[in-house]
């Protein structure tokens, strides 16, 4: 708008000034607009001077404020006030909350501070087989399918669903049926294998089903020594729950709790075997704190057999990370307290 009207004033003025447009810019002749301005050379002949009847006071302020319209005149304390006049104050930045860290109201730690140590007897070198006990103390087992997360359960019975569909209601029952069967014929012929035992006269059908699962855990098997039980019962005498431990062996050194898995797809790492983990610390915490075992295990074994012979995969776990899983089943534990 101020130079619209400083060109207004400098048309009212004929010849006082001269206005040149256009010029010719590099070879490709583009146009380029410039505005001049600059006294007239006027003859001599010619008498009198038209500048000097222009507003010197008036044209000054406008050549001013043309030549200063790149300046801005905003400073960082005008901005500021013009954005709390359009927005408001600045809001305070207040850092985000943090999700509250679940407390146990019963921690109780994984190895047994107060457990003695018995001398090793001369009979170490047979596997214990302690009976479970028939008690009200929940199992490790139905304490875990009590507390599947919402998601878990979803996945779950969206597989039940979509098996019923392809074998149907009656199919489906007897597929889950020879599914227990095929882990209880493998424990057994485990337990066959590391009581140095022949193992019990079976059908030609029944050595057929765990043949390959044999074949799937012989490298494994290579590394395990020292058994100190087989499928023997454990409770947890402060915590009150109980559970049935597969194996209590040395692995490459190391005495774990060893579980034996049967798998129809491969799970090679640790997160595939769902919630495997806190069931073997809490198998490991049990037998700390069960008075019937004279030792202490600090590592815990997942090793997931094939029907198809290939090679099962081994998850060893470490005292760090059975410390973190059996933190976890504390929650769980706590949780399904909670529930009944």
């Amino acid at each position: 708008l101020v130079r619209m009207q400083f060109l207004q004033i400098l048309s009212r003025k004929p010849g006082s000034l001269e206005v040149l447009f256009q010029m010719q810019f590099c070879q490709k002749q583009f146009p380029y607009t410039c505005l001049s301005t600059s006294a007239c050379v006027y003859s001599k002949n010619k008498k009198g001077n038209s500048y000097e009847q222009v507003d010197q006071e008036r044209y000054k302020n406008l050549v001013h404020s043309v030549t200063s319209y790149k300046t801005s005149a905003q400073t960082p304390e005008t901005i500021l006030e013009e954005d709390n006049l359009l927005y408001g104050p600045p809001a305070k930045h207040t850092p985000p909350i943090k999700a509250r860290t679940k407390t146990f109201r019963n921690w109780v730690p994984l190895i047994n501070p107060s457990k003695r140590i018995l001398p090793v007897s001369s009979d170490s070198s047979v596997p214990m087989k302690i009976r479970l006990q028939r008690t009200k103390m929940p199992s490790v087992t139905r304490i875990l399918q009590q507390t599947l997360s919402s998601q878990q359960v979803f996945y779950l019975e969206r597989w039940k669903q979509k098996m019923i569909e392809e074998l149907g209601k009656e199919g489906f029952e007897e597929y889950t049926k020879n599914l227990f069967l095929q882990g209880e014929l493998f424990h057994s012929a485990l337990e066959s294998i590391f009581l140095s035992e022949e193992a019990a006269p079976r059908d030609q059908g029944e050595d057929d089903v765990i043949a390959g699962y044999l074949s799937s855990v012989q490298h494994v098997l290579e590394d395990i020594s020292e058994v100190k039980a087989l499928e023997s019962g454990v409770h947890h005498e402060t915590l009150q729950y109980q559970g049935l431990v597969d194996c209590v062996a040395k692995y490459r050194g190391r005495l774990c709790v060893i579980d034996w898995k049967t798998s129809e797809k491969p799970k090679p790492l640790l997160q595939n075997t769902y919630d495997n983990p806190l069931q073997v610390a809490a198998y490991v915490g049990a037998i700390n704190h069960d008075a019937n075992y004279d030792f202490q295990v600090r590592c815990g074994l997942i090793v997931v057999a094939y029907q198809n012979g290939s090679l099962a995969h081994t998850h060893f776990m470490d005292p760090d990370l059975c410390s973190q899983y059996w933190d976890k089943w504390l929650l769980r534990l706590e949780e399904y307290v909670d529930k009944n």
